[in-house]
């Protein structure tokens, strides 16, 4: 089997501006928000659709028919109980009154402190059925700051910046590229491979799964067998590695969900941390490809 050369989309955790104060911080809020106390029933929804890892709706609007399409509107609230900042990645579903899914939308919460409260409004678009429409909170991911992915912003002082796409999936295999760009001053040098450490929802380490260097047998891609040769990256230029599995389940085995996967892009490499969301099944084997020079623009 054959596929084309894993695509590079735009990253899975984008950040934005830095946020460094300790206590309570405001966003903007949608006027037409009914806000509800902690713990109150006045919200519609499951109680687990609310509040999730450190995340809560706090109020939630009906649909706005004088925008074109409507419009919902929810204010939520992210509170870090970790000892360390962490930047949050979080997932918002728009449901219809029959709870069908409208749309989604990821909102990033950068750097939210030890014990601090940031609060923010999110918007999502649908065209509501019947009924009154809700929110919910469909995924939250969260990583230590110091180990988030940079898409923009002044570049981080390792002079290089690590960032995953969206992925591409084909009959069961999925690949996903990872991009480093060199956005500092100096030249940037890699040779092989990249380092992975595969964690699980905790962010604890995966052991049960082989990372193999190359295809490994599990499917003919463009560039994961090929020689690994040394690369050089004058500033502004980038080279791009990928990941590959499938999502193949044995009735015999456990399936292996790896949402995390903390990066060196080279030994002694500053690591970083995404999150491809890799759903292994059961065949305990992910295959990366070779540091590649991506051709001039």
């Amino acid at each position: 089997m054959r596929v084309a050369t894993f695509p590079v989309l735009t990253t899975v955790l984008a950040c934005a501006a830095f946020m460094t104060a300790c206590g309570t911080q405001d966003g903007s809020t949608a006027s037409g928000v009914n806000a509800a106390a902690s713990g109150s029933s006045d919200l519609p929804g499951d109680p687990d659709d609310l509040a999730r890892d450190g995340v809560r709706i706090t109020g939630m609007s009906d649909w706005s028919r004088r925008e074109t399409p409507p419009v919902i509107s929810a204010e939520f609230e992210v509170t870090n109980h970790e000892s360390e900042p962490f930047t949050y990645a979080i997932t918002f579903d728009a449901l219809s009154g029959s709870g069908g899914v409208l749309e989604n939308t990821e909102q990033t919460v950068p750097a939210v402190g030890p014990g601090q409260t940031v609060r923010r409004t999110v918007r999502l678009n649908g065209v509501p059925s019947g009924g009154k429409g809700r929110v919910r909170i469909a995924k939250v991911r969260r990583v230590p700051t110091a180990e988030a992915p940079a898409q923009s912003g002044p570049c981080p002082s390792s002079g290089v910046r690590l960032t995953a796409d969206a992925g591409d999936a084909a009959m069961g295999l999925r690949v996903v590229g990872v991009r480093l760009t060199n956005c500092g001053t100096r030249v940037y040098r890699l040779n092989g491979f990249p380092l992975l450490q595969l964690l699980d929802e905790d962010r604890k380490p995966v052991k049960a799964v082989r990372i193999l260097k190359g295809s490994g047998g599990i499917a003919t891609v463009d560039d994961f067998d090929a020689p690994a040769r040394p690369v050089v990256l004058n500033p502004g230029q980038t080279a791009s590695t990928g990941l590959m599995w499938r999502n193949t389940n044995d009735a015999s085995g456990t399936p292996v969900n790896v949402p995390y996967v903390r990066v060196r892009a080279k030994s002694g490499a500053k690591p970083i941390m995404i999150t491809p969301e890799l759903d292994l099944g059961t065949t305990g084997r992910l295959a990366v490809s070779p540091w590649k020079k991506d051709p001039a623009r």
